[in-house]
């Protein structure tokens, strides 16, 4: 099959279509997510052109707090993330649907927060901003104010790992990372490369097809490691892809939210290279 998939998402998938998500404007909350790592901020994207009744979320303003020794991107403070999404006009008992232009990597991250905030409904856009261009699907331009949500999450309904329980953990560490950096070859943003000691590499990019969209259930199951699994990245954003693939596959995951960049800030960690 060739082309973007934009038509219904099996059920209970966290991933949505563009066809089930047409049907769903008016009665769910939609969150423009856009962003890239190292480039510039989305907001002027998502005012050029956006889901209609999309609201943008700042990936560094709004899904993470200021970079330092808990690493660049670290989780934000409640008081932060509630506010931006009651501002975003998130509503405990109406539907989230999140996307971004960025295969999926940033809306991943506001997906697991949610989810970690307590909230029961949120899926991702299979293909993001690419495949509801693709489809032809409206375009709104400008920056409309949301009307305010009353989301009340509270963090703590999914696991995450801190820097200290990172070594013991009962299961398989999952590195995201491109497998250079996993293998210390490269590292273009932290200050040491390599990995932690007993990781494997399931990179994010490899959990989608040529299109953008997400792999199958099946296809995705064989790509991880039996038994529990954590995952980390560079700063925690992109980790959130691989728990997104694996709740694809109908599995769950515990995030390292430090990650790479928390781990290195401490020369007494040890760190890996190679395979």
């Amino acid at each position: 099959m060739t082309g973007l998939m934009t038509g219904l998402i099996g059920a209970g998938s966290p991933l949505i279509g563009v066809e089930e998500l047409r049907a769903l404007l008016g009665g769910a909350a939609v969150l423009d997510v856009r962003y890239r790592m190292g480039g510039p901020p989305g907001e002027d994207a998502y005012a050029a052109g956006h889901v209609p009744g999309a609201a943008y979320v700042d990936l560094d303003l709004d899904l993470a707090d200021r970079p330092g020794p808990r690493g660049r991107h670290p989780l934000p403070e409640p008081f932060r993330f509630v506010n931006a999404m009651r501002a975003a006009g998130v509503r405990n008992a109406s539907p989230v649907v999140v996307y971004d232009d960025w295969e999926g990597r940033a809306a991943a991250r506001c997906w697991w927060l949610l989810r970690h905030y307590g909230h029961a409904d949120v899926r991702v856009l299979d293909g993001g901003w690419t495949a509801w261009r693709a489809a032809g699907a409206p375009v709104e331009e400008g920056r409309p104010v949301a009307p305010d949500g009353d989301f009340a999450g509270a963090p703590g309904h999914l696991p995450v790992l801190a820097v200290e329980e990172v070594l013991a953990f009962d299961g398989t560490l999952v590195d995201a990372r491109d497998p250079a950096r996993f293998r210390g070859e490269t590292e273009p943003v932290d200050p040491v490369a390599g990995h932690v000691p007993g990781a494997v590499n399931v990179p994010t990019g490899e959990n989608l097809r040529p299109d953008g969209t997400f792999r199958s259930p099946a296809e995705l199951r064989e790509r991880y490691p039996s038994g529990p699994v954590a995952t980390y990245c560079g700063s925690g954003v992109t980790a959130a892809h691989d728990l997104l693939a694996l709740a694809v596959a109908g599995r769950e995951g515990v995030l390292y939210p430090g990650s790479w960049s928390e781990w290195v800030a401490d020369p007494d960690r040890p760190v890996a290279t190679g395979r």
